[in-house]
């Protein structure tokens, strides 16, 4: 059994990563618009890791014996201004969830719950990854700034990305 607050936390997580794999969606086919489908398709593997996020969540409330509640889902933006103002957006949004699974990691600390701070050092080390890779995706396309040539090889690049579930491998 979890703690009432602990409890919360999560479950309010699992929301927050479902609407963040929304989110990715929207921005995959924004992406599709563009005639960017290396984009689109880093932002559906984005989609893909969101969702098994939230399943490592879900599982874990599940494994404490508790049932989570799913709550609506919030809209997601549909409209940029760019390539680099998605991938600001991005930035900005990791660095976001990266402050939400903090926030739980102090209740667990507060809470006394080593399990979970256990469990939260996944999403804690996650997170560092995922802010690092908005951001060199970002590096580069200031470095192309909008360059056809550039654009064309940094697309064609982000199509080569696969989904790994990595909520797996770290069981």
């Amino acid at each position: 059994m979890l703690k009432p607050k602990v409890k919360q936390a999560i479950n309010d997580q699992i929301n927050a990563e479902i609407w963040s794999a929304y989110m990715y969606l929207s921005m995959s086919t924004y992406f599709t618009t563009q005639g960017l489908t290396g984009f689109a398709n880093w932002m559906r593997i984005q989609w893909q890791e969101e969702i098994s996020h939230a399943m490592k969540f879900f599982d874990y409330m599940v494994e404490r014996g508790e049932q989570p509640i799913l709550m609506p889902i919030a809209a997601v933006p549909n409209k940029w201004k760019s390539a680099l103002n998605v991938m600001q957006e991005t930035l900005k949004h990791e660095q976001k969830v990266t402050a939400l699974v903090n926030n739980i990691m102090d209740v667990a600390i507060e809470e006394k719950d080593h399990a979970t701070k256990s469990m939260l050092q996944w999403f804690i080390d996650e997170q560092v990854e995922e802010e690092a890779n908005a951001q060199a995706i970002i590096d580069d396309l200031k470095l192309v700034d909008g360059n056809g040539h550039g654009m064309l090889l940094l697309d064609r690049e982000l199509k080569t990305r696969v989904f790994v579930d990595a909520t797996k491998t770290a069981e």
